[in-house]
């Protein structure tokens, strides 16, 4: 019997300490799926606060500077009391909420009543030297997509110049980039440089916005030095899968629009709609005129107002139908997209738009547009780009702050 009473015992201890295993191991896991992979540079208010104590700050951001808790920067930095002195913002605007390449007027905010800058209403030599008086550091804190035609990089760069000529410092609150997972697409002749297309890089760069931060004023490509900080992600590689969690622009609403982009925004440049003014933007083109099986029609809508096209039916292809893996594992700028486009309209006269002025300012070189006129492949032209990516690729690397 007291045999039995021990095993029945052992029999009753071994079941507790598996419950308590069980519920430890569960307590782990629920800890683990809640805590983020990484950190985002404007969750590490350890190494930025100190920076800006006793500064007057001015904040270049929009609707993106958020963290993962769903907090705004600006609300993170008036809780600290911080004192934020000006707000600049990009294009779309400091909320987020303006088409693209719309313009954009100063006033002031209405949440926090601070006055903002639009760099859409500052004049191409950046803010007035009034506005930079305003405040000693200027704090980045915004979501790119790393695209050299994304033209929060380019506000930036102008912003850096000239806190650079008046002596103010420049700290850029990293994030990571949803497509830095590849580099790809011809380098910018500096001859095509434009609103759309700043600095000698491929179309896809595969750079946060801290590292190319850091490169264009190591490589000398902005005009006036400023002393820079970069406040890295904390966890982050370029092969994670990054999903912004707030889209980026009023266009960009989802990953598959941003995985995308890098291959049809060039449709720009073309008289053939990438779907501006529909419910999924970059994921689709089409033209009254081309033949396809799948429809579609613009319609004017919040973001994307008189889009091309409007009220025109479109006839041509649905690229909604992709995997998101097989788009994240695609890597490439695929220029079939703009080539079979152009066969399915016959090869018209009339396909890129004011001479190809813009589809060369879009591609940064002539010799693509030229020899999709000339009927080359899609995969001879995106050869011709190779050697300059691998020579971009090695030139890149001293200003990387992450894994590749």
């Amino acid at each position: 019997m007291r045999k039995t009473a021990t095993s029945h015992g052992s029999q009753i201890f071994c079941c507790r300490f598996l419950s308590v295993c069980l519920v430890s191991f569960l307590c782990l896991l629920s800890t683990l799926a809640a805590k983020p992979q990484f950190r985002l540079g404007d969750e590490r208010t350890e190494i930025y606060l100190p920076l800006l104590e006793g500064k007057r700050v001015a904040l270049f951001s929009n609707h993106t500077g958020c963290n993962q808790r769903g907090e705004h920067v600006l609300d993170v930095l008036l809780q600290h009391g911080v004192r934020v002195t000006t707000l600049f913002s990009p294009e779309h605007g400091f909320r987020g909420t303006a088409d693209a390449g719309e313009h954009v007027k100063s006033g002031v905010d209405d949440r926090s009543g601070l006055p903002i800058v639009s760099l859409y209403d500052a004049g191409r030599g950046g803010p007035a030297t009034a506005v930079m008086q305003k405040f000693d550091v200027l704090l980045v804190d915004i979501q790119d997509v790393g695209l050299r035609y994304y033209t929060y990089y380019i506000t930036m760069l102008r912003l850096m110049e000239r806190c650079g000529q008046c002596g103010r410092d420049v700290v850029v609150l990293d994030r990571p980039n949803p497509n830095g997972h590849f580099v790809d697409g011809p380098l910018l002749d500096m001859k095509l440089r434009s609103g759309v297309g700043a600095l000698p890089i491929p179309i896809v760069h595969g750079m946060t916005l801290g590292e190319l931060a850091l490169m264009a004023q190591g490589e000398g490509w902005v005009k006036a030095f400023c002393r820079l900080t970069v406040v890295p992600c904390e966890g982050y590689s370029r092969q994670m899968f990054f999903a912004p969690a707030v889209a980026p622009s009023p266009n960009l609403p989802d990953m598959r629009s941003i995985l995308l982009y890098p291959s049809t925004c060039c449709f720009e440049g073309t008289c053939v709609s990438l779907g501006r003014g529909t419910d999924a933007p970059f994921q689709m083109y089409g033209h009254p005129r081309m033949e396809g099986d799948f429809s579609f029609t613009p319609v004017s809508r919040s973001g994307a107002k008189n889009p091309p096209l409007q009220g025109q039916v479109c006839h041509g292809v649905s690229l909604q139908g992709l995997s998101m893996r097989a788009l994240w594992r695609m890597r490439r700028v695929n220029l079939s997209y703009v080539v079979d486009a152009f066969r399915r309209m016959g090869q018209p006269q009339d396909f890129f738009l004011r001479s190809g002025d813009f589809f060369d300012k879009l591609m940064g070189q002539r010799y693509v547009r030229e020899m999709i006129l000339s009927g080359h492949a899609a995969e001879e032209i995106e050869a011709r780009w190779r050697e300059d990516v691998e020579a971009f690729c090695v030139q890149r690397r001293p200003y990387l702050l992450y894994d590749e």
